[in-house]
């Protein structure tokens, strides 16, 4: 029989996500085929799965721990936010359409029989599904409408666990509160509680967890302890750091619809890297390298940054500095940006910022696709021994843009595309100046390999002195960073009172 469990939380960013990382990887360590499923998702942090769909970021981490290659149907419906008010719905990895909160509020009951078709599928293919819900269960103001909190258990029939973030303060209100809020019914499917980010003695907090199940009746089934590990959390939870704490400084432009920054996660594993987000003038320093990334809202975003001045700072900086722009920034970066659909605003076209001379349209559908490529240009590589070699850098990841660039006479394609969702290709991206200081690109995780992260990396120590580095495989790290995770997780949760709950036995 297949066994389920789903972990909700008393609000965003308690955890939810990691925690569920955490129980792919250790049912799997025991030997289980596992998958995670979250049926809904807000994010503007999206993946490319091998087959050009498109799906939340988090349940790509959990896909992975689960030794599994990530796929739409573990997360069939992404909402990316464009305004306070609007966002664009993909659905099984395709865009469904745009809609305001309440028209999407309006339809969410029309997903319920997709939903449950998934998850039988699911349920033929795997021996335990790891759900997780979103925010807080407890919002009774869309209950009636739920499909990712208790409305999508009750769907599946799934027992849940409770989890609570400690660090924030008030853990125990926000868990009694939460339960107090449930109807009879949702009462009955909470099997456990799960305290997350504690620091400090457990034995001061041990009275606390003895009232509180005497309060909701519903046993606590471990606590966390606060940790530092190199993985990708909830949108929300990301600390956008904002001080220089490494040898080579790393600034990037914090755009209002900022998108995909786990584009910069592999930088940020590098033991001399700091990684800084900056919003003002005043927080842009002299960094030795510059990124604006993605957004989901490229031309407010760079107006926005225009009236503040930051692009004036860029500018100046683009002069004698590295600066790097990824999909949306690399279309902030080139002279104009066109709008003839009205795809994010009624604007029509702006000027962009002139340091990569090309143009660029937006288009009415989405580009979705897993690519490979190589460096259109030799770069100058520098070799163990400090001497250089040109050679082209092989890199990949995945593109996801509405956006068509035409080059100009002054701008050189910066990647060939070689490979595109599996199939054989020979397209340009991105785009370098003559000066081979300002680079665009359309590949999302282009840090992720290591010849680009590396050759970057390397010109910067070259330049302020430092030693040579060589760069480690991403994806290696990732690994060893999950199985901590899963070592964390198992040493203080009761594993075997979670089977239980799932009917599992070993």
């Amino acid at each position: 029989m297949m066994a389920k469990i789903m972990i909700q939380g008393t609000g965003s960013s308690v955890g939810k996500s990691i925690i569920v990382s955490a129980l792919c990887r250790i049912f799997k360590q025991d030997g289980y085929s596992v998958c995670p499923f979250k049926s809904q998702n807000m994010s503007l942090n999206s993946y490319i799965t091998l087959d050009g769909k498109e799906m939340g970021r988090a349940q790509v981490l959990q896909a992975y721990a689960a030794g599994l290659q990530p796929e739409a149907y573990m997360n069939p419906i992404l909402l990316k936010p464009t305004s306070d008010k609007k966002c664009q719905i993909i659905v099984n990895g395709r865009v469904y359409g745009n809609s305001t909160a309440m028209e999407y509020h309006n339809m969410k009951l029309e997903f319920r029989d997709m939903l449950r078709d998934h998850f039988k599928k699911m349920e033929e293919s795997f021996e335990i599904i790891v759900m997780e819900g979103a925010g807080s269960p407890a919002e009774i103001n869309l209950r009636d409408r739920d499909i990712v909190n208790m409305g999508m258990a009750e769907i599946v029939d799934a027992p849940v666990i409770l989890a609570g973030d400690i660090d924030k303060g008030g853990v125990f209100a926000s868990l009694a509160g939460t339960m107090l809020l449930f109807d009879e019914e949702e009462k009955k499917r909470v099997k456990g509680t799960i305290i997350n980010k504690f620091r400090g003695d457990i034995d001061i907090l041990k009275p606390g967890l003895n009232m509180l199940e005497d309060i909701i009746k519903v046993p606590c089934i471990g606590v966390i302890p606060y940790f530092n590990l190199a993985l990708e959390d909830e949108d929300g939870a990301v600390e956008f750091n904002r001080k220089v704490t490494a040898p080579i400084d790393i600034a990037v432009i914090k755009l209002p619809h900022i998108s995909n920054f786990t584009d910069l996660d592999a930088l940020k594993s590098e033991e001399d890297v700091s990684v800084r987000f900056i919003t003002s003038v005043e927080e842009f320093g002299n960094p030795d390298l510059l990124i604006i990334p993605g957004s989901k809202n490229t031309i407010e975003d760079l107006i926005k940054i225009r009236k503040c001045g930051l692009e004036a700072c860029i500018k100046k900086y683009s002069e004698s500095g590295i600066v790097i722009g990824v999909c949306g920034g690399y279309q902030i970066l080139g002279k104009t940006i066109s709008d003839p659909y009205k795809t994010e605003t009624d604007m029509g076209e702006v000027e962009g910022m002139d340091l990569l001379d090309i143009e660029t349209v937006f288009e009415k559908e989405k580009v979705t696709t897993r690519i490979k490529a190589i460096s259109n240009i030799d770069f100058p590589f520098i070799k163990g021994n400090g001497s250089l070699e040109r050679r082209k850098l092989d890199v990949y990841g995945y593109e996801i843009h509405m956006g068509i660039c035409k080059y100009g006479e002054n701008a050189k394609p910066l990647f060939r595309f070689t490979e595109k969702n599996g199939e054989k290709v020979n397209i340009e991206d991105g785009a370098v100046n003559t000066r081979q200081n300002v680079f665009g690109t359309y590949i999302h995780g282009v840090f992720d390999a290591i010849d680009f992260r590396e050759y970057i990396l390397n010109k910067i120590r070259q330049n302020k002195g430092l030693s040579y580095k060589k760069s480690k495989v991403y994806e290696d790290l990732r690994e060893g960073e999950i199985e901590k995770l899963a070592g964390i997780v198992r040493k203080n949760l009761d594993i075997d009172k979670i089977y239980a709950i799932m009917s599992v036995n070993r």
